[in-house]
């Protein structure tokens, strides 16, 4: 089954203090906002935007920190 919240970005409320730790995204579905237990093999800050890379049964998102792509700057 495919969760609709993979490949979606969010906002850790609390930090990943480590591998093996969890702390909580919240992430925007279906015109709300809604609160995953989140898991990552680093330390992730709390504040920081991740993305959602898969959910496990019992709404835990494993997430990794969120660094969108600079400018082309030949784009511009």
């Amino acid at each position: 089954m495919h969760d609709e919240v993979i490949g979606s970005t969010g906002k850790l409320i609390s930090p990943i203090r480590g591998p093996g730790m969890l702390g909580e995204v919240l992430v925007a579905v279906r015109g709300g906002t809604e609160g995953y237990i989140a898991r990552a093999t680093e330390a992730i800050a709390a504040g920081s935007t991740v993305l959602v890379i898969a959910v496990d049964s019992g709404r835990i998102a494993d997430v990794v920190p969120w660094i969108p792509l600079a400018p082309d700057p030949a784009s511009e």
